[in-house]
């Protein structure tokens, strides 16, 4: 079936042994049973679904992790200076806020330094460190950085101060020769744990030296600062993840977090918190300061005990991604989506002079939504170029600007599967296009639209009992996405328009109850185009979403596509 939007939609094919041996095994019904099958869950997974798992660290005898707590260690005992420097994102905000935390709580020596994107660039630079040396430092702790900082460790050792690297980014060979390197990419020696970002990394870090020091951190209490990392970082909701996920949610109590609460209370929200709410909400909003030049603001508020500093760093935060948002999409409005549609490339690149580049990957992000295609998007900085890339599942971004460091199109640069950053000579920017697409077409057949729905609804089975039965798959997210649905016959008897981008409808079949639906990103698309043309039967491929607002609950479906 071809949609609106040019999409081959089809369903998934299952083996219906299989199905019937899931259904009798563990008493699951067909959804359930068909999202087993297609995200691959493994035992531990499929336990989960039906029981309780605890969190556990699969850290305690690694030789990486156990090197780093010994320096660590001994750094504390000797009562040495420790120096974090972390990333401005929020994995690296994070991460940097744990140690912190930590540290404050054994009364360690330290600080801490988050690069100015604008003046410091990306990471633990050679600058950077040269900088930082003025503090006299005796360890310092890369976190969600660092492994392509090898210039800088080199110094470092000259220099005879220790280091320590936890991060997930890829990493090239020569590895940098730091003290120890915690990176599940290193080697490839750890499949499960190269799902996790440096904020998971950092926290089992941390979870192995309180047992080591025998400390009274309470670390759990935080579990849902490592779930926010997850998200934002658009890690997989799998295996760990989905247990960190699972835990973190159903022990969550808004009242004992003050910046997550202040952040609700100024929103105006009374209800539980969601996947949604910190992906969209409190993502967006500690990111805000890494984006517009106060790339301190994110580690101040989650690090601090101060109830008058978190409220005043909360504060500023909103206003930064207030303004983050005006930017945004002042830079949206110029920018021609129908010029790049027809230019019809695999992989979009943007380039434009004097986008404010901290917001560059928030723009290829909205150009990979809109075209459901992998996107870059380039802007001038100094004499070089600097550039952030979003992708989609099927195509790992990091791995490409590996290669593309290692053939010496780009200066530098790093990332991981979903995201990516570089930097580029603008001489360049025409073979870069010209590797990319290559690359892209080697590795995705000519059926890059098809894409496949899980199963075909009527409207009247999305009752209370599914939403039950469909929660026990969640937290959802990147790799364990909320199931896809066809559902057929179905007419508009209302739209709206939000916030002048998405269109929120209600459908009704021809027999049952009308539902009320919501497509995010789509006015002056094709499928909104359609939408707004409601009176015609068409056929939706959507998503089912649980909707919580002042603790009502109702069903909601997301629009992907529309079939005529």
């Amino acid at each position: 079936m071809i949609s609106v939007s040019g999409k081959h939609w089809e369903e998934e094919k299952f083996n219906k042994r299989l199905i019937e041996k899931i259904k009798l095994e563990y008493k699951f019904n067909d959804l359930i049973s068909y999202q087993i099958l297609s995200k691959k869950f493994n035992n531990e997974e499929i336990y989960s679904l039906k029981n309780d798992v605890d969190v556990s660290n699969p850290f305690f005898n690694k030789t990486d992790f156990k090197k780093a707590i010994k320096i660590l260690d001994n750094s504390i005992i000797n009562n040495e200076n420790i120096c974090i420097i972390g990333d401005y994102d929020v994995d690296g905000c994070i991460s940097t806020s744990l140690l912190v935390k930590f540290l404050k709580k054994i009364n360690a020596r330290h600080f801490y330094y988050i690069p100015n994107r604008f003046t410091d660039g990306y990471g633990s630079t050679l600058k950077l460190i040269k900088k930082l040396c003025l503090k006299k430092p005796n360890l310092i702790i890369m976190v969600d950085n660092g492994s392509t900082s090898n210039d800088a460790i080199d110094y470092l050792n000259k220099n005879n101060i220790k280091s320590i690297i936890i991060d997930h980014h890829e990493i090239n060979k020569p590895y940098p020769k730091s003290d120890t390197i915690i990176n599940p990419k290193k080697d490839n020696n750890n499949k499960e744990a190269s799902l996790l970002c440096a904020t998971t990394l950092t926290y089992f870090f941390i979870d192995i030296l309180i047992n080591k020091t025998k400390s009274s951190f309470k670390l759990s209490d935080f579990l849902i600062y490592v779930l926010l990392a997850t998200i934002c970082d658009v890690m997989p909701l799998r295996k760990i993840n989905k247990i960190i996920a699972n835990n973190a949610m159903k022990n969550f109590k808004l009242k004992n977090n003050p910046a997550i609460n202040f952040i609700f209370d100024q929103h105006h929200l009374k209800k539980k918190i969601s996947v949604e709410d910190l992906g969209f909400l409190i993502g967006p909003i500690i990111n805000a300061g890494g984006r517009l030049n106060h790339s301190n603001y994110g580690v101040e508020l989650l690090s601090s005990n101060n109830l008058e500093i978190i409220k005043d760093r909360c504060i500023k935060l909103i206003k930064l991604n207030d303004m983050r948002k005006r930017i945004e999409q002042n830079i949206l409005q110029e920018i021609d989506f129908e010029k790049i549609k027809n230019q019809n490339k695999n992989v979009i690149i943007y380039y434009k002079r004097n986008i404010n580049e901290g917001l560059i990957g928030i723009i290829a992000a909205r150009l990979k939504d809109y075209f459901n295609k992998p996107s870059i998007v380039i802007t001038t900085s100094n004499s070089l170029l600097k550039a952030s890339g979003r992708s989609t599942a099927t195509y790992n971004i990091g791995k490409l600007i590996k290669s593309l460091v290692d053939s010496k199109i780009i200066e530098k640069g790093g990332g991981h599967n979903m995201a990516a950053g570089f930097t580029i000579k603008k001489n360049n920017i025409k073979l870069l296009d010209y590797f990319i697409q290559k690359d892209y077409s080697k590795k995705n057949s000519s059926k890059s639209n098809l894409v496949k729905y899980d199963i075909e609804l009527s409207l009247s089975a999305i009752n209370g009992k599914f939403i039950n039965n469909l929660n026990k798959l969640g937290p959802f997210g990147n790799l364990n996405f909320l199931p896809t649905v066809l559902i057929k016959n179905v007419k508009i008897i209302k739209f709206s328009i939000i916030n002048n981008k998405h269109i929120s409808a209600i459908i009704k079949p021809e027999i049952g109850k009308s539902v009320k639906t919501i497509c995010f990103n789509c006015l002056n698309t094709e499928i909104g185009d359609q939408l707004l043309n409601y009176k015609k039967k068409i056929n939706i491929v959507a998503q089912i979403h649980e909707n919580i607002w002042n603790n009502k609950k109702s069903v909601q479906l997301n629009i992907k596509d529309i079939i005529l």
